[in-house]
Protein backbone atom coordinates (compact mmCIF):
# COMPACT_ATOMS: atom_id res chain seq x y z
CA UNK A 1 0.00 0.00 0.00
CA UNK A 2 1.12 3.34 -0.81
CA UNK A 3 0.27 6.63 1.56
CA UNK A 4 1.70 9.77 1.90
CA UNK A 5 3.90 10.67 5.39
CA UNK A 6 2.17 13.34 7.48
CA UNK A 7 5.01 13.49 9.62
CA UNK A 8 9.13 12.57 9.40
CA UNK A 9 8.85 8.30 10.19
CA UNK A 10 12.55 6.93 11.61
CA UNK A 11 13.51 4.81 8.67
CA UNK A 12 10.61 5.10 6.28
CA UNK A 13 11.04 8.47 5.42
CA UNK A 14 10.46 12.56 5.87
CA UNK A 15 7.02 14.48 6.10
CA UNK A 16 5.55 14.35 2.17
CA UNK A 17 7.51 11.52 1.07
CA UNK A 18 4.94 8.67 -0.87
CA UNK A 19 6.27 5.46 0.30
CA UNK A 20 5.37 1.60 0.08
CA UNK A 21 4.34 0.09 2.84
CA UNK A 22 2.89 -3.17 4.52
CA UNK A 23 -0.88 -3.38 4.41
CA UNK A 24 -0.78 -4.23 8.27
CA UNK A 25 1.46 -1.39 8.96
CA UNK A 26 -0.61 0.81 7.62
CA UNK A 27 -4.05 0.02 9.01
CA UNK A 28 -2.61 -0.35 11.92
CA UNK A 29 -0.66 1.90 13.13
CA UNK A 30 0.31 4.75 10.11
CA UNK A 31 -3.68 5.62 9.66
CA UNK A 32 -4.78 5.50 12.78
CA UNK A 33 -2.34 7.72 14.32
CA UNK A 34 -3.20 10.12 11.82
CA UNK A 35 0.88 9.72 10.58
CA UNK A 36 -0.26 8.77 7.06
CA UNK A 37 -2.67 9.10 4.32
CA UNK A 38 -3.50 6.77 1.47
CA UNK A 39 -1.68 7.88 -1.53
CA UNK A 40 -4.77 8.84 -4.00
CA UNK A 41 -5.08 11.67 -6.02
CA UNK A 42 -7.36 13.73 -3.60
CA UNK A 43 -5.00 12.85 -0.84
CA UNK A 44 -2.04 14.32 -2.41
CA UNK A 45 -3.97 17.40 -3.06
CA UNK A 46 -5.61 17.56 0.30
CA UNK A 47 -1.70 17.68 1.49
CA UNK A 48 -0.11 19.83 -0.95
CA UNK A 49 -3.06 22.53 0.24
CA UNK A 50 -1.96 22.33 4.17
CA UNK A 51 1.54 21.33 3.69
CA UNK A 52 2.05 24.88 4.79
CA UNK A 53 0.03 24.19 7.98
CA UNK A 54 1.31 20.68 8.72
CA UNK A 55 5.17 21.77 8.61
CA UNK A 56 4.62 24.52 11.11
CA UNK A 57 2.52 22.34 13.34
CA UNK A 58 5.59 19.81 13.04
CA UNK A 59 8.18 22.63 13.69
CA UNK A 60 5.78 24.09 16.59
CA UNK A 61 6.08 20.62 18.12
CA UNK A 62 9.79 20.21 17.85
CA UNK A 63 10.75 23.62 18.84
CA UNK A 64 8.99 22.18 22.31
CA UNK A 65 10.44 18.51 22.12
CA UNK A 66 14.15 20.60 21.90
CA UNK A 67 12.95 22.88 25.47
CA UNK A 68 12.12 19.19 27.02
CA UNK A 69 15.30 17.96 25.88
CA UNK A 70 17.67 20.27 27.05
CA UNK A 71 16.16 20.02 30.52
CA UNK A 72 15.74 16.10 30.49
CA UNK A 73 19.36 15.68 29.16
CA UNK A 74 21.46 13.63 31.29
CA UNK A 75 18.63 12.69 33.63
CA UNK A 76 20.06 9.92 36.27
CA UNK A 77 16.78 7.61 37.34
CA UNK A 78 17.24 4.63 39.23
CA UNK A 79 14.64 1.45 39.13
CA UNK A 80 14.92 -0.53 42.26
CA UNK A 81 14.42 -4.28 41.43
CA UNK A 82 14.92 -7.76 43.40
CA UNK A 83 17.51 -9.63 41.90
CA UNK A 84 19.42 -12.84 42.21
CA UNK A 85 23.50 -13.29 43.78
CA UNK A 86 24.65 -13.35 39.67
CA UNK A 87 22.84 -9.86 39.53
CA UNK A 88 19.92 -10.84 37.32
CA UNK A 89 16.62 -9.84 37.84
CA UNK A 90 13.43 -11.14 38.39
CA UNK A 91 11.58 -10.33 36.08
CA UNK A 92 12.54 -7.42 33.95
CA UNK A 93 12.49 -3.65 33.44
CA UNK A 94 10.78 -2.72 30.24
CA UNK A 95 10.11 0.65 28.50
CA UNK A 96 6.55 1.01 30.76
CA UNK A 97 8.96 0.80 34.00
CA UNK A 98 11.21 3.55 32.23
CA UNK A 99 8.45 5.67 31.42
CA UNK A 100 6.83 5.24 34.60
CA UNK A 101 10.70 6.64 36.40
CA UNK A 102 10.80 9.31 33.80
CA UNK A 103 7.45 10.45 35.49
CA UNK A 104 8.47 10.38 38.40
CA UNK A 105 11.29 12.60 38.00
CA UNK A 106 8.98 15.43 36.90
CA UNK A 107 8.60 14.88 32.78
CA UNK A 108 5.62 13.73 30.87
CA UNK A 109 6.62 10.66 28.28
CA UNK A 110 4.57 7.95 27.24
CA UNK A 111 5.61 4.65 27.40
CA UNK A 112 5.95 4.25 23.17
CA UNK A 113 8.85 7.41 23.48
CA UNK A 114 11.08 5.16 25.07
CA UNK A 115 13.17 3.34 22.42
CA UNK A 116 14.67 0.51 24.33
CA UNK A 117 15.29 -2.71 22.22
CA UNK A 118 15.21 -5.27 24.48
CA UNK A 119 13.91 -5.13 28.21
CA UNK A 120 16.62 -4.85 31.03
CA UNK A 121 17.78 -8.10 32.63
CA UNK A 122 20.50 -7.51 35.02
CA UNK A 123 21.60 -5.28 37.43
CA UNK A 124 23.55 -2.13 36.31
CA UNK A 125 23.52 0.74 34.77
CA UNK A 126 22.04 1.44 31.25
CA UNK A 127 21.96 4.00 28.34
CA UNK A 128 18.16 4.32 26.93
CA UNK A 129 17.13 6.70 24.25
CA UNK A 130 14.03 8.38 24.58
CA UNK A 131 12.42 9.95 21.37
CA UNK A 132 10.41 13.34 22.33
CA UNK A 133 9.68 14.40 18.80
CA UNK A 134 11.01 12.55 15.39
CA UNK A 135 14.03 14.28 14.83
CA UNK A 136 14.43 14.93 18.87
CA UNK A 137 15.93 12.34 20.91
CA UNK A 138 17.53 12.68 24.45
CA UNK A 139 19.68 9.89 26.37
CA UNK A 140 18.65 9.07 30.26
CA UNK A 141 20.95 6.83 32.64
CA UNK A 142 18.84 4.27 33.90
CA UNK A 143 20.70 2.60 36.83
CA UNK A 144 18.77 -0.64 37.71
CA UNK A 145 19.81 -1.44 41.52
CA UNK A 146 18.15 -3.61 44.71
CA UNK A 147 18.26 -0.97 46.99
CA UNK A 148 18.95 3.14 46.53
CA UNK A 149 22.22 2.47 48.60
CA UNK A 150 23.32 0.39 45.89
CA UNK A 151 22.25 2.91 43.24
CA UNK A 152 24.03 5.76 44.87
CA UNK A 153 27.18 3.06 45.06
CA UNK A 154 27.14 2.09 41.31
CA UNK A 155 26.92 5.92 40.28
CA UNK A 156 30.08 6.83 42.20
CA UNK A 157 31.70 3.91 40.51
CA UNK A 158 30.47 5.47 36.95
CA UNK A 159 31.26 8.61 37.44
CA UNK A 160 35.38 7.72 39.05
CA UNK A 161 35.75 5.18 35.95
CA UNK A 162 36.44 7.96 33.53
CA UNK A 163 38.35 9.96 35.95
CA UNK A 164 40.51 6.95 36.63
CA UNK A 165 40.97 6.74 32.78
CA UNK A 166 41.80 10.03 32.44
CA UNK A 167 44.61 10.04 35.45
CA UNK A 168 46.11 7.08 34.48
CA UNK A 169 49.53 7.46 31.86
CA UNK A 170 49.64 5.70 28.79
CA UNK A 171 51.70 2.94 28.59
CA UNK A 172 54.94 3.36 25.75
CA UNK A 173 55.27 0.70 23.29
CA UNK A 174 58.32 -1.25 24.29
CA UNK A 175 58.77 -2.49 20.73
CA UNK A 176 59.55 0.86 18.73
CA UNK A 177 62.37 1.04 20.90
CA UNK A 178 64.32 -2.30 19.60
CA UNK A 179 65.66 -1.37 16.53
Amino acid sequence: MEVILLERIEKLGQMGDTVKVKTGFARNYLLPQKKALRATKDNQARFESQRGQLEAQNLQRRDEAQAVAAKLDGLSIVVIRQAGEGGMLYGSVTGRDVADAVKGAGFTIERRQVALDTPIKSLGSYAVRIALHPEVTVTVTVTVARSQEEAQRTARVIEAAPAEAAAEPEPEDEDETEA
